[in-house]
């Protein structure tokens, strides 16, 4: 970084000082935080001292550490510098970064998937920006991943996105309607009014990215569709950008029948969460059996989240490793038993 200048010399023999001059431009408000709460977070990251006097940063550590601070200021520079807005949640997913993987935060939080309503959707993590890169790339994706790691939402803006520079003529977003829990049968209204509640949030994801005086407008022209699953079929679906979510709630036979649908000049997101199926008990998931049916296939993507990008609440993301852990310990007891069954069952 040409403005951003680092100069090191030898602490005591373990530990390496470096110190790192922000640019004039970046005020170290924007950078450490109203009342210095960001500078707080990378202090609690590392065992590192860092000291600040004025525009010049010092940091004092061991050899490894010290790097990945200056890195990290580095990054966090090329943030602003992009006009990103700085976080804790965005420190904290920077340094996860720099600690895990050898992406640069910069180019994942500078990512602009789309602009509306005052206000830029970019990813949080790097799975996010490979899914959304992977998007770009391919005509077929699947996003899988558990819930709150951006999927649909994701998708949703490289959708609309896709509208806006004419890519595309419509954006076609479909959901099972599959109850969890609950029957539609039961519920008062008519088929529409049942239905409504399971497509309400990709009204809402929808209602975010597009001015909502004129999505009653795009959805009576068609070039915005809202409908179940079960709409599609018998249909090719040209110049669109198709999104069907929870995925993991159509059976093997929809799976199939949606795929079909894609027509010329078109791009399928498929979502879901393989660990969340509704389906009555004895039905196979689709999302499930179609990554191994159509694995290795040129053109088509599977994009797998984890908790680590969870963009909800982080107890969202403990929630997530919480049940992975009890269903894998669940699986690990069931498994003797069921040998021990058929052991019996033999003559």
């Amino acid at each position: 970084m040409s403005e951003l200048h680092e100069s090191r010399r030898t602490a005591p023999p373990s530990r390496t000082q470096a110190k790192v001059l922000i640019p004039d431009e970046y005020p170290m408000v924007s950078l450490l935080g109203s009342r210095d709460e960001l500078l707080r977070v990378i202090e609690g990251a590392f065992r590192a001292d860092i000291h600040v006097r004025g525009n010049e940063i010092t940091v004092t550590g061991s050899p490894d550490e010290s790097g990945t601070v200056v890195r990290l200021f580095e990054e966090l520079v090329e943030v602003l510098r992009s006009g990103g807005e700085l976080t804790p949640d965005a420190v904290e997913r920077s340094i996860a970064m720099l600690r895990m993987t050898s992406d640069r935060p910069a180019e994942v939080l500078s990512l602009d998937i789309l602009s509306s309503r005052g206000r830029t959707i970019r990813p949080k993590t790097v799975n996010q920006k490979r899914y959304v890169d992977a998007i770009d790339k391919h005509t077929v994706v699947f996003g899988i991943g558990p819930a709150g790691t951006g999927k649909t939402y994701l998708a949703m803006a490289k959708a609309v996105r896709a509208l806006q520079e004419k890519r595309v003529n419509r954006i076609i977003l479909t959901r099972p309607a599959v109850e969890a829990g609950e029957r539609l049968g039961f519920l008062p209204g008519t088929l529409y009014e049942k239905i409504d509640p399971y497509l309400r949030p990709l009204y809402d994801a929808l209602h975010d990215m597009v001015d909502p005086d004129s999505i009653p407008k795009l959805m009576a022209a068609g070039t915005i569709e809202v409908a179940p699953l079960a709409y599609m079929r018998g249909r090719t679906l040209n110049d669109a950008f198709i999104i069907l979510d929870e995925a993991q709630n159509s059976s093997a036979e929809q799976m199939k029948m949606f795929l079909t649908r894609l027509g010329f000049n078109s791009k399928i997101v498929v979502t879901g969460d393989v660990t969340q199926v509704d389906l009555p008990s004895g039905t196979v998931s689709g999302l499930r059996v179609v990554q191994e049916i159509l694995d290795g296939i040129p053109d088509i993507h599977f994009a797998r989240l984890s908790s680590a990008d969870v963009v909800r609440h982080k107890l969202v993301s403990e929630i997530v490793d919480a049940y992975g852990r009890y269903d894998a310990t669940q699986q690990a007891q069931q498994e003797p038993k069921a040998i021990q069954q058929r052991g019996k069952r033999r003559p």
